[in-house]
């Protein structure tokens, strides 16, 4: 009997040996797959772009190529610190705008005039991207160059003559300077321009003028790992929009022998990829840290809140798009000091998003394992190696994974990937948590690709589950993590409305906000705000946030009130269909005076008789603003018939940096009735613009 029990063990210890030895095939590839090149530029996630040139010293986003090349003149250009601010920011590369719409080159290219050799930057002996390619190189970082298919300045562009011109300089480009990681090619082809003084509009075939595949041959043989980017790739496509933001689905593979460079319907139809796309192409999200990609000084106050730009990364690379983030330099050579503050900020709040993987080791279990053997088993979705992965039977293309925490844990965000190199499977997805022994829906989600990052409230689970609903082949996922991330502790917002009422908010849910009213630094000791309240006299009020949890709190925001607008009144409107008006105290929507005020001008009761220091005007905060005043006359009145012109003159500045204006009087005023007339307006524009005025008291 003991010989009997002793063979079956024996027996059974030897199938177990031959099943764990036995070799189970991988998934095949689900074509098209990325090449070496393209899975090391999704792994860099996130790069930055440096727009600089002309266009930064003329105040302009798209320069018509007409201007001298004696402007451009930065005073501490330093590419060691743009260098020094991406790597401190994360980042892994550094894209710059070698040459722009306008034709002007950072180089001094042999090809033409139109460049920094003849500007008095260092004497003429000067080249940007040389400085730039020496400092990624000191801090680790990769070189990506975009030069623009469009030169508003060449004589030749629209003719056979331009594209030799074209290859000529993107050789100068790609051969010494060291290695490049991505060519980067604008969308924005022909138009109006100068083309060397014939002032006239030329249209190309963007299909066939530039003859792209012989020059993405001379690209390969003189660069061969740099993914070239444009519409159409060939290695890497525009997202689609310029807010940053890839999209709940979103495929790497496109469809892209359909696609060109500047296509009118590719973002409508193209930029989300396509489930059945015949080449590998991935997404890459572009957005400005600022409205412009150029710097504009008026832009100073205009950078991105915190909040925003953790939103655009979740829904960028947390989308499954790479992100190109925007970091216009300035008229001194110098990435402002008030982006360099938000990156900052930016990093330290994605390190604690991330600081600890809750999912990472913990115990994890499929509905279904590929051959049931370990080498494909869930574990690897937690074991933080990013080459083994997680993948079922051919035929099953639904399937689930659990999690268990072993104890009730609390989190936030979960991140999940598919094994790219295998191609991109997964459609749709859903995901559970196990709450108090129930499962709970936390989502419903599209693709998941190289990286997929979700975001929801508070959730304290012992398990959650992850479904695959849809999927092109056997799902096969690399990665599961788990985190807990902290509150977003920023600035807060302080807005009064014509009622006079306060609020102090921010976009991130659950923080606490402290205040004072008197202009003092706030802190936890400081008066807590518990809802809207009354301000209708002068005050300064200084707000912070505040995580009771964390205990991190942000710098104060300070905001000073005149007094509310709650009595008053436009008079004199004439013919107008707006609902909103410039006394709102909102400075977010603009008011177009009508014809009959641009004649009489903008009056305003008070509702009673005020003792008068100044006013405020502000103009038209769009990207693009219109119809900004220049030139004012500022009359009083006790009855609103007969006025006194209290003070006319300019507001200066207000062009190139068009916020507030503030203007103070030569003596205080008593006053009921107040009128602004527009003496001048920009460019002599027939509508003149008010988003908000005001008056000083005190």
């Amino acid at each position: 009997m003991k010989n009997i029990v002793a063979f079956l063990f024996t027996s059974i210890l030897v199938l177990l040996g031959i099943r764990c030895s036995t070799h189970v095939p991988p998934p095949l590839p689900v074509e098209p797959v990325p090449d070496q090149k393209q899975l090391a530029w999704q792994q860099m996630e996130f790069y930055g772009f440096i727009h600089f040139g002309l266009n930064t010293f003329t105040d302009q986003e798209w320069g018509y190529g007409d201007k001298s090349p004696e402007l451009f003149d930065p005073s501490e250009l330093d590419a060691r610190q743009w260098a020094r601010v991406a790597k401190e920011a994360g980042m892994k590369g550094i894209i710059i705008t070698a040459k722009h719409h306008d034709g002007f080159c950072l180089w001094p290219s042999q090809y033409t005039e139109y460049s920094i050799k003849n500007s008095p930057w260092k004497g003429g002996k000067g080249d940007v991207i040389k400085e730039l390619a020496a400092a990624c190189k000191e801090y680790g970082l990769k070189l990506g160059i975009y030069t623009s298919p469009w030169d508003r300045s060449h004589a030749d562009y629209g003719k056979p003559e331009y594209i030799a011109y074209f290859r000529n300089q993107l050789e100068e480009l790609l051969t010494q300077y060291g290695d490049v990681f991505e060519v980067w090619f604008d969308g924005a082809n022909g138009g109006d321009g100068h083309y060397a003084g014939a002032d006239e509009t030329r249209r190309v075939d963007k299909k066939t003028y530039y003859d792209w595949p012989n020059t993405i041959k001379m690209i390969r043989k003189l660069q061969p790992e740099a993914i070239i980017w444009s519409d159409a790739g060939p290695d890497a496509r525009w997202v689609g929009n310029e807010h940053g933001f890839a999209y709940d689905i979103t495929w790497s593979p496109l469809q892209r022998d359909e696609v060109y460079g500047g296509m009118p319907e590719y973002a409508s139809e193209y930029s989300m990829g396509q489930e059945n796309g015949t080449h590998w192409v991935p997404a890459e999200a572009d957005v400005s840290i600022r409205p412009g990609w150029f710097y504009h000084r008026s832009e100073d106050d205009k950078v991105k809140s915190l909040g925003h730009l953790i939103d655009i990364y979740y829904k960028s690379i947390g989308q499954n798009a790479t992100l190109l983030l925007n970091l216009p330099v300035d008229q001194r050579g110098l990435i402002h000091e008030r982006d360099v503050e938000q990156l900052q900020k930016f990093k330290e709040q994605l390190d604690l998003d991330f600081a600890d993987d809750l999912a990472l080791l913990k115990d994890v279990k499929a509905s279904q394992v590929r051959d049931g053997h370990e080498q494909y088993g869930a574990a690897n979705l937690v074991d933080g190696k990013k080459e083994t992965y997680w993948a079922t039977e051919d035929s099953i293309t639904t399937a689930s994974v659990t999690l268990d925490f072993g104890v009730p844990t609390t989190f936030n965000r979960i991140l999940v990937q598919e094994h790219i190199p295998l191609g991109q499977r997964v459609g749709s997805f859903f995901v559970e948590a196990l709450v108090n022994g129930q499962w709970k829906p936390l989502g419903t989600y599209g693709t998941i690709g190289f990286k997929r990052l979700l975001r929801f409230k508070k959730t304290t689970a012992t398990k959650i589950k992850l479904t695959i609903t849809q999927a092109k082949a056997c799902p096969v996922l690399s990665n599961l993590g788990v985190f807990n991330a902290p509150l977003i502790v920023e600035e807060p917002t302080i807005s009064r409305n014509k009622e006079g009422m306060v609020r102090i908010n921010s976009a991130e849910k659950g923080v606490t906000y402290y205040y004072t009213m008197d202009g003092s630094p706030p802190d936890i000791h400081s008066k807590k705000y518990e809802g809207y309240f009354e301000a209708h006299t002068p005050v300064q009020i200084s707000a912070m946030s505040y995580d009771s949890v964390t205990h991190r709190k942000s710098d104060p925001k300070t905001k000073r009130f005149d007094i509310s607008k709650k009595t008053w009144a436009i008079k004199g409107i004439g013919t107008t269909q707006q609902t909103v008006l410039p006394i709102d105290d909102n400075q977010k929507s603009n008011y177009t005076l009508t014809e009959y005020q641009r004649q009489n001008g903008l009056v305003i009761d008070l509702g009673k008789k005020e003792l008068l220091t100044g006013f405020t005007y502000t103009p038209d905060q769009g990207r693009l603003p219109s119809g900004i005043i220049t030139h004012y006359g500022f009359h009083a009145s006790d009855n609103g018939h007969n006025w006194i012109l209290i003070q006319e003159g300019e507001f200066s500045n207000v062009l190139n940096n068009p916020i507030e204006q503030k203007v103070m009087f030569n003596k205080p005023v008593n006053a009921r009735f107040i009128k602004l007339t527009p003496n001048r307006v920009k460019e002599n524009a027939e509508k003149a613009v008010v988003a908000e005025i005001g008056v000083i008291t005190k």
